[in-house]
């Protein structure tokens, strides 16, 4: 819901940072597909086509950040650690630089990533990363109270907390939410000191969860089929 506000608000020029770019017309997909996105920091293309013809075009500027990086960049910016050194990347474009952010209309490439600073610690080399920081942070949790206290589920736990430590103004969209005392200290994966908004969705909002791509697992007495 909050990307949908987001684009109905009519922000233009964005520079996201997410693990992936949504699909194609849901998500951060909605708006790729207006243009209003300039610049993504990410790890996975996905199954969005609109994404990879907008970067081959020229179109958008896209950073690809291992995808353990990426969640440690944003970690790090959350707790205000500027910059950490990672051995993921040491001998790849990733630290030696020349990757494509942003190709010209003629297909070649009109910007590209920099060198990385290397360093060697106890004979192992490791390339030093920034911790990232953003302006905002949009969220999804699956219960939270009113003091901004976030439990996720599931996968949404992999990065939603750490994305919401990296916002300067952290905004939540909860499936449920409820009243300060009712979630126990012990169930908490944010606390309410990193989130400024909280927004309450519907049922029909909480309800509407999209999978990017099912797959049906079947067993039998001669093994498992995937489809």
């Amino acid at each position: 819901m909050l990307i949908q506000a987001l684009h109905a608000q009519g922000a233009t020029g964005l520079q996201v940072v997410s693990n992936n770019c949504g699909v194609d017309g849901r998500g951060l997909g909605v708006l790729l597909a207006d243009g209003r996105i300039a610049r993504v920091t990410g790890s996975y293309v996905g199954e969005n086509k609109e994404f990879a013809r907008q970067y081959l075009s020229g179109e958008l500027e896209v950073e690809l950040v291992p995808q353990g990086t990426l969640a440690e960049r944003l970690r790090a910016g959350g707790a205000g650690i500027p910059a950490f050194y990672t051995p993921a990347g040491v001998g790849t474009q990733v630290a030696r630089g020349g990757l494509p952010w942003r190709y010209a209309a003629d297909g070649t490439v009109a910007v590209a990533s920099p060198p990385k600073e290397t360093r060697v610690f106890a004979d192992r080399r490791y390339v030093l990363e920034l911790g990232i920081t953003t302006d905002f942070a949009l969220v999804r949790a699956w219960r939270g109270d009113r003091h901004g206290n976030l439990v996720f589920r599931k996968s949404s736990a992999n990065f939603n907390p750490l994305a919401a430590t990296a916002g300067r103004i952290t905004v939540a969209e909860v499936e449920e939410l409820v009243e300060p005392g009712e979630l126990r200290p012990d169930e908490v994966h944010l606390p309410g000191i990193f989130v400024q908004r909280i927004v309450e969705l519907t049922p029909a909002q909480a309800a509407d969860k999209q999978i990017e791509r099912l797959l049906i697992s079947a067993s039998s007495t001669r093994g498992t089929v995937r489809a």
